[in-house]
């Protein structure tokens, strides 16, 4: 299983942007997929899960700002970040598990590579 992430950059606050994270060997309809995040200096932590059945959960620092989507077509999950402010600066993971809503990330069985996001002030 590979996960490739993409469309991290440098951005202003206020500003939007989408993340990708394409998924080969593995068909990311059945299993949850969710997004992480490490600033420097800090832990992991979680961001938002998508699972099977299209169920979602999200941190309390992201809710009402990131959207988690997926296209089965595509075998790709999304994570449509607005509104962002420096604090949201990190390097993005994707992963997928199979638990019904993972949010810790020892329940996750395989990573993507990361991709930084960068929100100046």
């Amino acid at each position: 299983v590979q996960l490739q992430a993409s469309g991290g950059g440098l951005v202003q606050a206020g500003d939007s942007l989408r993340l990708s994270c394409a998924a080969s060997g593995r068909t990311l309809s059945r299993y949850a997929m969710g997004w992480f995040r490490q600033a420097p200096g800090k832990e992991r932590e979680f961001v938002a899960v998508i699972n099977w059945s299209g169920s979602t959960y999200y941190a309390d620092s992201v809710k009402g700002r990131f959207t988690i989507s997926r296209d089965n077509a595509k075998n790709t999950v999304y994570l449509q970040m607005n509104s962002l402010t420096p604090e949201d600066t990190a390097v993005y993971y994707c992963a997928t598990g199979s638990v019904y809503i993972p949010i810790r990330a020892r329940e996750y069985d395989y990573w993507g590579q990361g991709t930084q996001v960068t929100v100046s002030s």
